[in-house]
């Protein structure tokens, strides 16, 4: 029997709202049938559906390193990325991260990772050249001078960025990946991101274009949308025509596949601390229903929670939100009970707690985070969805299995790291050293 979708499904595929799929519906576009259910057949017209129907992501899930690819990770949180990257087959050598509390929940976690706790500028990477297959790292954006309109490696200093791209420069990684918010594509124009695009390549790097992943589509069962750049050094800039970035996963899982027992986790998810409403709060969102937001409620109770807001235009649809069984999550922020951007329990009237927000991130429920409860929503908020890290990272090993072909390490010795300070700053010390032929 065909697969049939339902409206939500179809929605959240297209990544348009339930108010645009009943425009479609009224038009004559898109018709469901009596019990409001679509047929696949109707659906093929749609690359999302399309790619999702004809996916490839048990051929990728099933390519393993051709040995533990080491990198390095920068700006590395509570590990979302490098635990998904880990999976995929790489083996961390140095992870850096300044927050105190995501450096323990690192440690905790992984006690073999090289975990350092500090300021990337006071990093040196020179004595790690030759020696690093891949480098990654979610830079946080700021602002460049483009002072000059010249815009290049220099005029980025004073940035995140500009340390990650000096990493770069002094490690020479035979890949990297960096990741951003969807954001970044718009930020000045376009011109951050040209100035980004330009510094990479001047480094000696070709560039793979640079692109938004919905997380939805790699087995998250959230709304979430990173921005991923990707490049190859360029003595192996052959293999850049050959990468292929993820296939999207069968379907899309909602919140009841993350706190449920079922295809993503085994067990229902288990208990932990949580935030609570003040009184009155917790009142009116008593009202709102699953899926719903403040326009849902009455209208004296709209005007008492929006206050002001009442009255401005947009839809502020993140606003007296509640999370819906049936949907993935809205992406998740750094305090779920924050005004702007409710993440309220589809049945309780309360704020998911941290292990709720742990699973929608998709971390398994044996990873523990770190510090008080407003750091540890802070950290799981601020993460890459493991799974999503995971399905990037199958591509990235895929990549680097064809570099290897091309040019195999010779010596692969364990190498042992450790940090002195050297004229102020630390530097990465080494005890045995891999070698590259090339």
């Amino acid at each position: 029997m065909s697969k049939r979708y339902s409206s939500t499904e179809v929605a959240d595929s297209l990544s348009i709202s339930k108010h645009v799929l009943g425009q479609w519906r009224n038009s004559g576009f898109l018709v469901p049938s009596a019990d409001g259910m679509y047929s696949l057949e109707q659906l093929l017209q749609f690359e999302p559906i399309r790619e999702m129907s004809e996916n490839d992501w048990d051929a990728q899930l099933a390519v393993s390193a051709q040995r533990p690819y080491r990198s390095v990770e920068l700006f590395a949180g509570a590990g979302g990325l490098a635990l998904g990257l880990e999976q995929a087959g790489f083996a961390p050598v140095l992870l850096s991260e300044i927050d105190k509390d995501a450096c323990a929940t690192l440690s905790k976690n992984r006690p073999s990772w090289p975990v350092v706790q500090g300021d990337v500028s006071h990093l040196n990477f020179e004595h790690l050249a030759g020696t690093v297959d891949f480098l990654s790292g979610g830079f946080p954006c700021q602002a460049f001078s483009y002072a000059g309109q010249k815009a290049g490696f220099e005029d980025t200093r004073g940035t995140l960025f500009f340390q990650f791209a000096r990493a770069i420069r002094e490690m020479q990684p035979r890949v990297f990946l960096g990741e951003n918010v969807r954001g970044l594509l718009s930020h000045e124009k376009g011109r951050t991101v040209d100035t980004i695009k330009n510094v990479l390549k001047d480094l000696g790097y070709t560039l793979i274009e640079p692109k938004v992943l919905k997380a939805i589509f790699y087995k998250v069962p959230q709304k979430r949308e990173r921005l991923f750049f990707i490049g190859i050094r360029n003595d192996f800039a052959e293999c850049a025509e050959k990468f292929t970035w993820p296939s999207p996963y069968e379907r899309i899982l909602n919140l009841r596949d993350a706190l449920k027992a079922g295809e993503l986790f085994d067990v229902e998810v288990p208990m932990s601390l949580g935030q609570k409403y003040p009184e009155r709060k917790k009142e009116i969102l008593s009202q709102v229903p699953a899926g719903g937001y403040w326009r849902d409620l009455p209208d004296d109770l709209q005007r008492e929670y929006m206050k002001q807001s009442y009255f401005l235009g947009g839809g502020k649809t993140g606003m007296a939100r509640r999370l819906s069984w049936d949907e993935p999550s809205l992406t998740l922020t750094c305090a779920p009970a924050q005004k702007q951007t409710e993440r309220c329990h589809p049945d309780e009237t309360r704020p998911l707690t941290i292990r709720e927000y742990a699973r929608v991130q998709t971390f398994p429920d044996d990873w523990a985070f770190s510090g008080s409860s407003t750091s540890q929503y802070k950290q799981i908020g601020n993460a890459v969805p493991v799974n999503l890290a995971h399905a990037v990272g199958r591509r990235l090993v895929n990549l680097l299995n064809m570099i290897e072909k091309v040019s195999p390490v010779i010596n692969v010795g364990a190498s042992a790291y450790s940090t002195v300070e050297v004229d102020g700053q630390q530097v990465i010390a080494m005890e045995t050293q891999a070698e590259y032929t090339s």
